[in-house]
């Protein structure tokens, strides 16, 4: 198994050359672990073909209105994640529950021709802007919503330690924030969109102390 920083598979001028599985409302954030149950044929080919080969493949959100051309080539988010298949389990239906670790943003350039029934990509791997000397005070922020949010739901507050933890990079925080707490489509795609860490980590601040707003205002805990 690679580590996060692992470098993709590359082809010419350093480009990616990766299977994608488009998925409507669904965001693959770097530094996150996403379960999966994949059941259509084309998808369990993609999986079984990932799996013979690095594991790796790129999720990307099905664009709306995907359901017209959904068993063609329906359009999708140019920026998506993409990570490895960690863990894994085929039925016996031939139908595979996964576990895939995002690993990396990346943008995609032009779809590839191929004779596999599921569709392959080339993209480019995205690189993050490092935050400013205001990261610290904004991941405090971010740790202590996603602790009151926990409470608001009657979790343990300390459930966000074991995936916050304080010392980690800023970016890490801000992903991992987004991916367990933000509920709307459109704001987690932006959110992956972003790649000044410290935007990232703003807006996140922003959409979590709004939702503990909301939450005050229904007579919530939080």
């Amino acid at each position: 198994m690679t580590t996060p920083e692992s470098a993709p598979p590359v082809g010419a001028a350093g480009a990616l050359v990766l299977p994608i599985f488009p998925l409507p409302d669904i965001t693959l954030f770097p530094h996150t672990v996403m379960p999966l149950h994949v059941f259509e044929a084309r998808y369990r080919a993609m999986v079984t073909d990932a799996l013979a080969r690095d594991r790796r493949l790129c999720i990307a959100r099905l664009l709306p209105g995907y359901e017209a051309t959904y068993a063609g080539k329906p359009p999708v988010a140019l920026v998506a994640g993409a990570g490895e298949i960690v863990r894994w389990e085929r039925l016996p239906t031939g139908r595979y529950n996964i576990l895939v670790e995002g690993r990396w943003r990346v943008r995609i350039e032009r779809e590839l021709p191929t004779d596999t029934p599921y569709r392959v990509v080339q993209a480019r791997r995205l690189t993050e802007v490092p935050p400013g000397a205001d990261a610290l005070p904004q991941v405090a922020r971010v740790r202590a919503a996603c602790r009151r949010l926990l409470e608001a739901l009657d979790r343990p507050r300390d459930l966000a330690d074991g995936f916050l933890d304080a010392g980690d990079e800023p970016g890490r925080i801000a992903d991992r924030a987004a991916a367990a707490f933000v509920p709307d489509v459109e704001v987690r795609q932006a959110l992956l969109e972003t790649l000044d860490v410290g935007e990232r980590l703003a807006r996140v601040v922003s959409v979590l102390e709004g939702l503990l707003d909301a939450l005050r205002k229904r007579g919530g805990t939080a």
